[in-house]
């Protein structure tokens, strides 16, 4: 049997971060704040899927963290340290148990009490958030305590899965089809499908081929928010101009709630390595740039919503806004700031749908990067994430094609990014070329690609094709609410007769690629975000002036 790992003693560094040493003073300001409880051996102090759940100071004895599926123990919290997890300040539901080892003397602290601490202690939200985030982290990385999602490897409702759990930081492993030996240790614990694409939670529940709005549901990933409760600010899209927003709205002593309807990071959440990003001198993933704003986001008591999709935009008589989200729900704001972005161009090819999570796909991240294993892969598109994703697929694949309508990269791509394309003999630049077609049965096969200035055509062989062109931005939800552009973009400031990132409607902020003359890139995204609170701030403050007498 595998040793338990205890928190008296963590080694590695993420474990040192998730585990840390609490101080004397730290340890006082918890009792302060909480009410002393005592527990008998075996008694539980949460359940899987319990929410509102409380935060508990190790004072005697040891806490066991168990995985309901198979009852194994996962981490032995020891005296001196605490239980929590990431969730319990997004308001989430247990992904594991947590049961006295031995008997115990708790203090506990409610979840909106730990948060004020947070709010008004530096070195307790250092110390907490930091242990939380690591924890999370580290279930994700061991694939533990969360789901397990059972279906073929390639099948494309069980990818769907996958990426919005990765996207979102659910813990969660995948349990091929194929693979008997770990398939077998699965159905000794739960009664799984025979076939299809099924979900085990960590209780043993099953939830057969759902979408990742329903099973955000089942883990208990709701809104938490009160039908009349009112925000200074909303917004919109949870990529690095609604992040930065966010943590600059609540840092300032906003209320603050994101509403995010794919997933956290948004189109940069796709993007295996950024290296021109302000202190990141060997580049960073938009995955974990957008996990670090999030969990900043969390220290500050930003709510998030998600997966929840933006529907409509509605002024109210009290000069408020009503943004109203699938199902019948509606979040009520003083300002609402868009920050929605944009999403890849649908190339207009026969048998498009049919490929799509099936061979064509519109990020290039692990998930897909197994199917360029050995084989051919295709981008079509020339901007840098297509540069991003070309590199980073090169290591997986044996030939890596970029196809581009124009005569090159110049134009469209960083040279830092074009450059080593040009001198890598493992990425082949195709110029004044399109996509004509698509081969395969129930899977991507081969596409065919067509020369625009002689018309030679080429069949190439593939399992991978990804199209990252064009810029369709997120919109059409406010046509006829909102002036755009003739492309769908968002006007704003001198535009519509407004200042700054303000749009045609008052206390509506649009920032990041959504924007009418936006720059199209991650930095100037979050400058944007961080930029257009000051202008909250002072049409807050009109707002709160009396409607003049008409």
């Amino acid at each position: 049997m595998a040793t338990i790992p205890r928190t008296s003693s963590p080694t590695t560094p993420i474990e040192q971060q998730a585990w840390p040493s609490v101080s004397d003073e730290m340890q006082a300001r918890f009792r302060e704040a909480g009410t002393k409880r005592s527990f008998k051996a075996g008694d539980s102090l949460f359940e899987v899927g319990e929410g509102n759940l409380s935060f508990f100071l190790v004072d005697e004895g040891e806490v066991n963290i168990v995985n309901r599926l198979d009852d194994h123990v996962v981490v032995c919290v020891t005296a001196g340290s605490f239980v929590g997890e990431l969730g319990m300040l997004m308001g989430h539901k247990a992904f594991l148990a947590a049961e006295a080892a031995s008997d115990v003397v708790l203090h506990e602290i409610c979840a909106e009490d730990l948060r004020e601490l947070i709010s008004t202690v530096p070195e307790i939200a250092d110390c907490v958030v930091g242990a939380f985030a690591a924890r999370r982290k580290m279930l994700i990385d061991q694939g533990e305590g969360g789901i397990s999602i059972v279906g073929d490897d390639d099948d494309r409702v069980a990818l769907r899965l996958r990426e919005f759990a990765r996207r979102n930081g659910i813990p969660a492993q995948f349990v091929d089809r194929s693979d008997r030996e770990e398939l077998s240790s699965l159905e000794e614990n739960c009664d799984l499908p025979p076939s299809g694409t099924a979900v085990v939670l960590s209780n043993g529940k099953i939830l057969n081929a759902p979408d990742p709005c329903q099973l955000a549901q089942s883990l208990g990933l709701d809104l938490g928010i009160a039908a009349d409760q009112t925000f200074d600010v909303a917004v919109v899209g949870a990529g690095p101009g609604g992040l930065a927003a966010a943590v600059y709205a609540a840092s300032e002593g906003l209320r603050t709630v994101v509403i995010e309807d794919t997933a956290i990071g948004g189109q940069a959440g796709t993007s295996s390595r950024i290296e021109n990003y302000l202190g990141f001198p060997q580049g960073v993933s938009g995955g974990d740039l957008a996990y670090r704003g999030q969990v900043q986001a969390i220290k500050f008591g930003v709510h998030f919503a998600s997966p929840r999709r933006a529907t409509a935009l509605q002024r109210q008589a009290d000069r408020t806004w009503l943004v109203q989200l699938e199902a019948d729900e509606a979040i009520r704001a003083k300002t609402v700031i868009l920050a929605n972005g944009v999403q890849y161009r649908r190339l207009p090819i026969d048998r498009l749908q049919e490929f799509e999570g099936q061979g064509i796909y519109y990020a290039a991240t692990e998930l897909e990067a197994r199917f360029c294993r050995n084989t051919t892969a295709i981008i079509i598109g020339g901007g840098n994430s297509a540069g991003q994703a070309a590199m980073f697929l090169s290591r997986y694949a044996s030939c890596t094609y970029i196809v581009v309508r124009s005569e090159g990269l110049a134009d469209t791509m960083s040279s830092y990014l074009s450059d080593r394309i040009m001198t890598d003999d493992r990425i082949r630049l195709v110029t004044h070329t399109e996509l004509e077609c698509l081969e395969g049965d129930g899977h991507l096969s081969a596409a065919v690609l067509k020369n625009n200035q002689t018309g030679e055509t080429e069949r190439v062989e593939c399992r991978a094709l990804f199209i990252m062109i064009g810029a369709v931005p997120n919109t059409k939800w406010l046509e006829g609410t909102l002036k755009l552009d003739d492309k769908g973009f968002i006007l704003t400031g001198y535009e519509v007769n407004a200042t700054g990132m303000e749009t045609s409607e008052p206390g509506v902020f649009a920032v990041g690629d959504i924007r009418s003359g936006s720059v199209k890139r991650v930095a100037s995204a979050v400058g944007e975000g961080s930029v257009v609170v000051s202008t909250v701030h002072r049409y807050l403050a009109e707002l709160e002036q009396p409607v003049a007498a008409q």
